[in-house]
């Protein structure tokens, strides 16, 4: 499984696993949001593209480009290389300077990064047939209403995740009580009581509850009844592989090719030095 990475441009803005981190998180009575499994495995399940620097945006609410003003962040950067006013009506374009392929059968989600938000504007999501496309897609924001917006360096603007979009196709919803399965029946019933008791024993103030601060069942992949086996295939952290950015070749070369099943090093480079190791 690979994910095809050619540039359209010189310099193609960087290309990293989604990271964990986000600032809303971070500023949490002991980082709670952290706790949450399914926040930090979507945050990370799949990779970003980074600004190569940093702008401003502003928005008279007008309905033409020129309604859409851009100023860099430091004078003498070019901006029309990444971000344009294309499609008029507030929203802006951004050229994410890379042609992808990916495997038969898969495509490409483009969207904002997950539990990232911007005051202001909001990132347009699509699907990409990306297993056979011979040209590349834009990343899109809309503003949400006139004003201006800023984007860092190094700040993502588009998030890509593959997904196998045709077989979504193949599911079925199909509604039943929750009877029929007694086995589920019975984890559920048994969660909610344990749920309950742990929390009325916080809202008491139960000084073992208050040390224990959460349940830990979803995170380690465990169920209510301890007898039960762990679910085979739970998975509590993301490790995505890297394209190192010193292996980006010029555009028109052949590119390095990001595997989408290796879990072979973490975003922050795995091996401690600063940067990433290679495969």
């Amino acid at each position: 499984m690979r994910l095809e990475c050619f540039p359209t441009k010189p310099n193609p803005p960087q290309l990293v696993p989604g990271r964990p981190e986000r600032d809303w998180m971070d500023s949490f009575a002991a980082r709670h949001p952290y706790r949450c499994l399914p926040l930090t495995m979507a945050n990370t399940t799949g990779w970003e593209l980074l600004c190569p620097f940093g702008f401003e945006a502003e928005w008279n609410g007008g309905l033409d480009a020129a309604a859409i003003r851009f100023r860099p962040l430091e004078a003498g950067t070019a901006l029309d290389h990444l971000v344009v006013s294309h499609f008029t009506h507030g929203v802006i374009t951004f050229h994410v300077g890379w042609l992808f392929r990916t495997p038969p059968g898969w495509a490409l989600r483009a969207s904002g990064s997950p539990n990232r938000f911007k005051h202001g504007i909001a990132p347009l999501e699509g699907l990409v047939e990306t297993d056979w496309l011979p040209y590349p897609f834009t990343m899109n924001w809309r503003f949400t209403a006139p004003g201006r917006v800023r984007f860092e360096k190094d700040e993502p603007f588009c998030f890509i995740q593959p997904v196998q979009h045709h077989k979504i196709e193949a599911f079925e919803p199909v509604g039943a009580p929750l009877s029929t399965d007694s086995d589920l029946s019975r984890q559920y019933e048994m969660w909610k009581e344990v749920r309950g008791d742990f929390n009325n024993r916080i809202a008491d103030g139960d000084p073992a509850a208050m040390k224990q601060a959460w349940q830990r069942y979803y995170f380690r992949g465990e169920f209510p009844d301890a007898g039960e086996a762990r679910p085979e295939g739970h998975v509590n952290k993301r490790r995505l592989s890297a394209l190192p950015e010193a292996d980006t070749p010029p555009a028109g070369e052949p590119a390095p090719m990001v595997r989408l099943d290796a879990p072979v090093l973490d975003y922050r480079g795995g091996d401690g030095a600063g940067g990433p190791r290679k495969p």
